[in-house]
């Protein structure tokens, strides 16, 4: 599911009485343009504003709330694939996302590297895997019973640090999708660069956060680490009100 149909998905989920009108029934209520208009625009913004100060990377995941992600107990991390010509970068950012996935305490992980022969096989058969009878295999093979796939999109280290991502986690006792990562990092992006300055106020030391965070835009490892760290906070976002 794409980040839009999620966005969508809550859209119709909201609730409100505008969202639950029918176009007609709304423009017999408000038959006036102008004030339909700065009606959505003023919705549109507060909303925005509001969800992206509660969850920064709202708009970029999606999370199955029907699902418990306590109950997979141990998931296979399969080594990142990498579409991005620097190719090193794989096992650098698979072992980030390892580190810091492990601190939420939601489930154990077992990483399957790219020397194993069942790495290839599970990239390009991932989204075959409903329509797999080889679920029980892989489940008994893996000793896991979620399968977390990505692929690292982009990546710049230079005139400044770029890193893009695409993630999927599935369940492997039913084939379905349960959590979905698809963001770009731009070190030069100034909402970027406030969410590191508030990584840092969470996760330094006293006295080493200034250069911690001046390391960050040019460090690809203190990069990988503070995006890591933004993917595995959304296995645990904020509640909903």
């Amino acid at each position: 599911m794409g980040c839009s149909d999620t966005i969508r998905k809550h859209a119709q989920a909201s609730g409100s009485e505008t969202g639950s009108l029918s176009f007609r029934a709304r423009e017999s209520r408000l038959s006036s343009p102008s004030i339909l208009l700065a009606i959505l625009a003023a919705g549109l913004l507060c909303g925005c504003a509001s969800n992206r100060a509660k969850d920064p990377m709202a708009g970029s995941y999606f999370l199955d709330r029907n699902k418990d992600l306590l109950t997979l107990g141990r998931v296979a991390l399969v080594e990142m694939d990498n579409i991005s010509g620097f190719q090193q970068m794989s096992g650098e950012i698979t072992e980030a996302l390892h580190l810091e996935i492990q601190k939420q305490q939601v489930f154990g992980l077992v990483i399957v590297h790219q020397d194993d022969p069942a790495w290839r096989s599970l990239q390009e058969n991932l989204d075959s895997l409903q329509a797999m009878k080889q679920l029980v295999v892989l489940r008994e093979t893996l000793r896991s019973n979620g399968l977390l796939v990505g692929t690292i999109t982009q990546y710049q280290p230079y005139p400044h640090m770029v890193i893009g991502l695409r993630l999927k986690l599935v369940d492997l006792t039913d084939g379905q999708l349960i959590w979905g990562v698809e963001q770009v990092w731009d070190s030069t992006d100034r909402a970027i660069q406030k969410r590191i300055q508030r990584y840092y106020k969470q996760q330094a030391k006293s006295g080493s956060s200034s250069l911690n965070q001046e390391l960050t835009v040019v460090s690809s490892l203190n990069f990988c680490k503070f995006v890591a760290y933004e993917v595995a906070s959304t296995l645990h976002p904020p509640q909903e009100p």
